[in-house]
């Protein structure tokens, strides 16, 4: 089974719209078919972002719901300890936290909408940054 971790970008867009490649990684996920990894800040920050007033205004969830959400998605993530901070290594200080559960988690992938914004740090530590249709293509092989 593949071991992903998933920018903030594509649980976003995954609760935005059941048609995207996000959403089915997503549905992957629930299925137990992708094992998804994040660091207690990493997972804190997928909170944090659904539950701000500008993204409940498009994916239309409660803060109830997005609780229900995150205890679900709570059950199917593999905890990653930080044993090494490698920091700076991408441009924004945000995707940190997302690039270092890939590495200290032992990732196979790094799923994101902002390849660019990983690809030469990534690239440095063997870790693969794929959107999430890349992504989908190479588990159906």
């Amino acid at each position: 089974m593949w071991r992903v971790v998933l920018d903030t970008s594509v649980v976003v867009a995954a609760l935005r719209t059941r048609k995207g490649a996000g959403n089915v990684v997503l549905r992957l996920v629930a299925e137990r078919q992708l094992q998804l990894l994040a660091t207690p800040p990493l997972f804190l920050e997928y909170e944090d972002v659904l539950k701000r007033a500008e993204q409940r205004l498009v994916h239309g969830l409660s803060l109830e719901q997005i609780d229900e959400f995150m205890s679900e998605l709570a059950a199917h993530v593999e905890p990653v300890e930080l044993h090494f901070m490698w920091r700076p290594q991408v441009r924004d200080p945000g995707d940190e936290m997302v690039l270092e559960a890939a590495i200290n988690g032992g990732a196979d992938a790094l799923i994101t909408y902002n390849v660019s914004d990983f690809a030469v740090a990534a690239d440095r530590f063997g870790v693969k940054v794929l959107r999430p249709a890349e992504a989908l293509k190479m588990v159906k092989r």
